[in-house]
Protein backbone atom coordinates (compact mmCIF):
# COMPACT_ATOMS: atom_id res chain seq x y z
CA UNK A 1 0.00 0.00 0.00
CA UNK A 2 1.90 3.33 -0.89
CA UNK A 3 2.40 5.88 1.63
CA UNK A 4 -0.41 8.39 2.42
CA UNK A 5 -2.94 6.11 1.93
CA UNK A 6 -5.33 4.82 4.52
CA UNK A 7 -6.26 1.58 5.65
CA UNK A 8 -9.01 -0.34 5.09
CA UNK A 9 -11.98 0.69 7.69
CA UNK A 10 -10.15 3.70 8.29
CA UNK A 11 -13.44 5.75 7.66
CA UNK A 12 -15.41 3.91 9.51
CA UNK A 13 -12.73 3.86 12.87
CA UNK A 14 -13.05 7.77 11.96
CA UNK A 15 -16.66 7.79 12.75
CA UNK A 16 -16.65 5.41 15.49
CA UNK A 17 -14.39 7.53 17.15
CA UNK A 18 -16.50 10.55 16.74
CA UNK A 19 -19.19 9.10 18.43
CA UNK A 20 -17.48 7.44 21.07
CA UNK A 21 -15.94 10.95 22.17
CA UNK A 22 -19.36 12.49 21.91
CA UNK A 23 -21.05 9.90 23.65
CA UNK A 24 -18.39 9.91 26.56
CA UNK A 25 -19.03 14.08 26.97
CA UNK A 26 -22.67 13.55 26.54
CA UNK A 27 -22.18 10.98 30.03
CA UNK A 28 -19.77 13.72 31.48
CA UNK A 29 -22.52 16.46 31.08
CA UNK A 30 -25.09 13.95 32.91
CA UNK A 31 -25.83 15.27 36.08
CA UNK A 32 -24.71 13.83 39.34
CA UNK A 33 -25.40 13.24 43.05
CA UNK A 34 -28.68 13.98 45.06
CA UNK A 35 -31.31 16.26 42.83
CA UNK A 36 -32.03 19.60 43.95
CA UNK A 37 -35.54 20.48 45.48
CA UNK A 38 -35.07 24.36 44.38
CA UNK A 39 -33.60 25.23 40.63
CA UNK A 40 -30.40 26.61 41.45
CA UNK A 41 -30.77 29.27 39.14
CA UNK A 42 -33.92 30.86 39.29
CA UNK A 43 -34.54 29.06 42.82
CA UNK A 44 -38.19 27.42 41.58
CA UNK A 45 -39.53 24.22 42.75
CA UNK A 46 -38.04 21.75 40.35
CA UNK A 47 -41.40 18.65 40.41
CA UNK A 48 -40.43 15.80 41.57
CA UNK A 49 -40.98 13.74 38.34
CA UNK A 50 -38.56 15.97 37.05
CA UNK A 51 -35.91 14.92 39.58
CA UNK A 52 -36.54 11.01 39.75
CA UNK A 53 -36.41 11.18 36.12
CA UNK A 54 -33.13 12.41 36.13
CA UNK A 55 -31.04 11.94 39.36
CA UNK A 56 -28.48 14.31 40.19
CA UNK A 57 -30.53 17.55 38.53
CA UNK A 58 -29.92 21.28 39.63
CA UNK A 59 -32.10 23.38 37.58
CA UNK A 60 -35.49 23.49 36.44
CA UNK A 61 -37.04 22.76 32.81
CA UNK A 62 -36.68 26.15 31.96
CA UNK A 63 -33.44 27.32 33.27
CA UNK A 64 -31.59 23.57 31.88
CA UNK A 65 -33.33 24.77 28.01
CA UNK A 66 -31.42 28.21 28.53
CA UNK A 67 -28.41 26.51 29.67
CA UNK A 68 -28.55 23.82 26.73
CA UNK A 69 -29.06 26.55 24.40
CA UNK A 70 -26.18 28.86 25.65
CA UNK A 71 -23.66 25.84 25.37
CA UNK A 72 -24.52 24.90 21.92
CA UNK A 73 -23.81 28.59 20.92
CA UNK A 74 -20.26 28.20 22.60
CA UNK A 75 -19.78 24.73 22.11
CA UNK A 76 -15.89 24.00 20.77
CA UNK A 77 -17.29 21.30 18.12
CA UNK A 78 -17.07 22.55 14.91
CA UNK A 79 -19.73 20.72 12.80
CA UNK A 80 -19.41 22.89 9.64
CA UNK A 81 -15.57 22.70 9.31
CA UNK A 82 -15.81 18.68 9.96
CA UNK A 83 -18.29 18.79 6.78
CA UNK A 84 -16.12 20.38 4.73
CA UNK A 85 -12.80 19.00 5.44
CA UNK A 86 -14.58 15.93 4.03
CA UNK A 87 -15.80 17.33 0.91
CA UNK A 88 -11.67 18.00 0.09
Amino acid sequence: MASGWANDGAVQDQIDSTVDDAVARARRSLPTGESLAFCEMCDEPIPEARRKAIPGVHLCVNCQQKEDAHQARFSPYNRRGSKDSQLR
